[in-house]
């Protein structure tokens, strides 16, 4: 009669990040960045990025490198701008040695070759950025198989590993493409630089510029994330100076708001971004204003139902197709579109006249209310299956859970994984508990004859 799934289909887009590990911190540190960072600064000093205008340095702080102010910044002041010239993108990638390798590649794997040959090569024009690119983030695509054992259960660890698979089966397809090339590649390249690679894009690539899906802009990526600038916009796109006699495209990194000289510069990474896709893309979670702990529930039709072909073709004229996610946030009401869907696939039996052609214009309009008992209390029935099979793939209680909190100290991932299996279970347990109590009330709920009924009685007295 009726199928569910609950894993939360993967996210792929880029944007720009960085490696973020622990909370925010609000002033500088005093303690000097590492003599690579330092040669990286002076690299963008002879390039003609940083001078003495330059508001910002980069230091050594909380979340582990970050740029700090110099001076007050203004909302919309420019702290770093970076010419076209240096940017990191499949236009690099074509123009480079890897470029004849390229054709018909997706573009992130070609830039990915790309980073793999230039961090090899002693004479790349950017040697002394690869310097500081780290090894790893704490993304969970880098995760050890003890660690991600404790995201049992979430649908991070479904989301990660199927990622993780996908990464793989590209790397399969152009493995055979590396060999061909001895000449470009001459040492083995593994899957774990393939992984770096794609891990290094996910978590530093930005693609908010006008015709640029995928872009690697060295010193930007320095800034970190914090929760309480809440808007997005920091990136534009100018043509500029980019050196003494030259003009080009340049990246404008904007503050998004008002800074004090001595305080960290701070951009959003994403505003509508779950804490899964943050432990997913850059390697940290955060608890802030912004409701970031979600779940995914993940609905379809099945193809053995009689009517399938009917409710298919009144989902799709309405925005949504045999496969519906909604997401549902910790303490918010079940989506209205959830419910309209639920209604519709599990229509059946007495209520079948619905899908008759008279009520084709209005189906979606009368599925915003309940339209019999028994298709009620068949959608609580498949919701409340739906959390409790759920539910019974953790491999810890909430009580558990909140035990190992109190301790304190924790490893940052293990934090993380607690973190993330908590807020899921807690999301689950509150929708069980919206649709357990609405089984209790299927009595008192008015249903479409009743309406229907009212409706006609005015008629009836005329």
């Amino acid at each position: 009669m009726f199928t569910y799934t609950f894993l939360c289909p993967s996210r792929t887009t880029l944007s720009l990040v960085k490696e973020p590990l622990r909370p925010i911190s609000i002033c500088a540190s005093s303690k000097s960045p590492s003599p690579q960072v330092l040669t990286f600064w002076q690299w963008l000093k002879e390039e003609g990025i940083v001078s003495a205008k330059t508001p910002v340095k980069p230091a050594i702080v909380q979340e582990g490198l970050g740029l700090i102010a110099l001076r007050d910044i203004a909302k919309n002041d420019v702290v770093l701008e970076v010419p076209r010239r240096l940017w990191i993108n499949p236009d690099a990638a074509a123009a480079s040695e890897v470029g004849s390798l390229c054709s018909g590649l997706k573009p992130w794997v070609s830039v990915a070759l790309f980073l793999i040959k230039e961090r090899l090569k002693e004479d790349s024009l950017w040697r002394v950025y690869f310097d500081i690119l780290p090894q790893f983030t704490n993304s969970t695509i880098f995760w050890s198989e003890n660690e991600l054992a404790e995201l049992q259960g979430t649908q991070l660890l479904n989301t990660t590993l199927n990622v993780k698979e996908y990464v793989q089966n590209e790397f399969s397809k152009v493995k055979e493409i590396i060999l061909s090339d001895e000449n470009l590649f001459p040492n083995a390249v593994t899957f774990d630089d393939f992984l770096w690679a794609f891990g290094v894009l996910r978590s530093r690539a930005f693609s908010r510029l006008r015709g640029q899906n995928l872009v690697m802009i060295p010193g930007v990526d320095l800034i970190n994330h914090s929760s309480s600038v809440t808007t997005e916009d920091h990136a534009h796109e100018i043509n500029g100076p980019a050196g003494l006699f030259s003009w080009d495209l340049l990246f404008s990194l904007r503050s998004p708001i008002d800074v004090k000289a001595g305080e960290q510069v701070y951009i959003q990474y994403g505003l509508k971004k779950s804490n899964a896709e943050l432990a997913l893309d850059y390697g940290f979670i955060e608890s802030s204003t912004l409701n970031r702990d979600t779940y995914t529930m993940t609905l379809e039709m099945p193809d053995s139902d009689p009517f399938y072909a009917d409710k298919l073709e009144i989902a799709e004229s309405n925005g949504l197709e045999k496969t519906a996610y909604f997401d549902i946030s910790m303490d918010n009401s079940i989506p209205p579109e959830m419910l309209k869907y639920l209604r519709l696939v599990v229509l059946e039996g007495a209520d079948g006249f619905f899908l008759e052609s008279v009520f084709r214009n209005t189906i979606w309009g009368i599925l915003d209310s309940p339209i019999s008992r028994d298709n009620e209390e068949l959608v609580c029935r498949v919701v409340r299956e739906i959390c409790k099979s759920a539910l019974s793939g953790y491999r810890t209680s909430n009580e558990e859970d909140m035990k190992l909190m109190a301790r304190g100290n924790l490893d940052s991932r293990f934090e993380m994984a607690i973190k993330i299996r908590l807020a899921e279970k807690k999301i689950l347990e509150q929708v069980d508990k919206v649709f357990a109590e609405r089984e209790l009330r299927l009595n008192q709920l008015e249903y479409y004859q009743e309406r229907r009924l009212k409706e006609l009685a005015p008629c009836k007295q005329q």
